[in-house]
């Protein structure tokens, strides 16, 4: 006979499938080929904190409650980010990329997974300082409406300026952060100036289409709460969605390195995990 753990942990898993079914024959998000173990620590975060004896009870609340609903997909959203988070790869980005970005006369960005914005604000900032941003249109795209509103709003609270300003400095920023904010009360603003070449978008990475004719594609510490099917269908989407010669930025533990798409790409900087999309395949 089954030990009671294990008869536990099975009907756990089957929950979580009918959560995330429910989900997707509801709401349309796509959420099945998220890493499990994600899934796992929020849902019994969501379970605690709302007092639920299981998840099926959960499943019926979120049906039935819109409001609830919204919580569940900020607790299954990624918007886990800061201004210029891994500051190495800014400065590859700087010694590089840049020089071969300046070579196209137009440039077309693409931030996929923006959540809230701090890395799309990084690398306008680093454009303007590099002369490219008025010759670029960046699009910061999420499914999380929430996160692409706070991403377009560009207010950021105040304690967190002390980090970005470091990271900032660590980058090779070429001027004084501060030129780039204004502070007011706990919160500080970032400069309009910045917002004019940024496109913000509704746009799922599991359901939905190329986002074509990118130059650069930077989507860093999304992948890795996809599990690998999921991984290769969303290499394969950037992949048809860059020129050729673009460049593809993942974050600092995801690789191309053992995906079904590794040899349409050349490591650029692997150590930053800088790939750029080869011109004959």
């Amino acid at each position: 006979m089954k030990k009671e753990q294990e008869i536990l942990k099975e009907n756990e898993n089957i929950e979580i499938e009918l959560f995330l079914q429910a989900i997707y024959m509801k709401f349309g998000y796509d959420f099945r080929n998220y890493g499990k173990a994600h899934i796992k620590r929020r849902v019994r975060h969501r379970l605690s904190v709302s007092g639920f004896n299981n998840i099926s009870e959960l499943i019926h609340k979120m049906l039935y409650d819109p409001v609830f609903y919204q919580e569940i997909l900020q607790d299954l959203s990624i918007t886990v980010t800061e201004m210029f988070r891994d500051p190495d790869f800014y400065i590859s980005i700087r010694k590089e990329v840049v020089a071969l970005l300046q070579t196209y006369p137009f440039l077309k960005i693409w931030h996929a997974g923006c959540a809230t914005g701090e890395e799309v604000y990084s690398m306008a900032i680093l454009l303007k300082e590099e002369g490219l941003l008025k010759r670029s249109q960046i699009y910061a795209t999420d499914f999380n409406q929430i996160a692409l509103q706070k991403a377009r709003n560009g207010i950021y609270p105040i304690d967190r300026i002390k980090e970005y300003t470091q990271n900032y400095q660590k980058s090779g920023g070429k001027a004084s952060f501060s030129d780039y904010y204004n502070a007011r009360y706990e919160s500080v603003i970032l400069d309009e100036s910045l917002k004019e070449n940024i496109v913000f978008a509704d746009h799922n990475l599991v359901t939905d289409g190329v986002f074509g004719e990118m130059n650069m594609i930077i989507c860093r510490n999304v992948m890795i709460y996809f599990d690998k099917d999921l991984q290769n269908k969303v290499i394969k989407l950037f992949f048809d969605s860059l020129v050729p010669g673009g460049f593809l930025c993942l974050g600092s533990k995801e690789s191309l390195r053992f995906g079904i798409h590794a040899s349409k790409f050349d490591a650029t900087i692997e150590k930053q995990k800088i790939y750029r999309k080869k011109f004959e395949i």
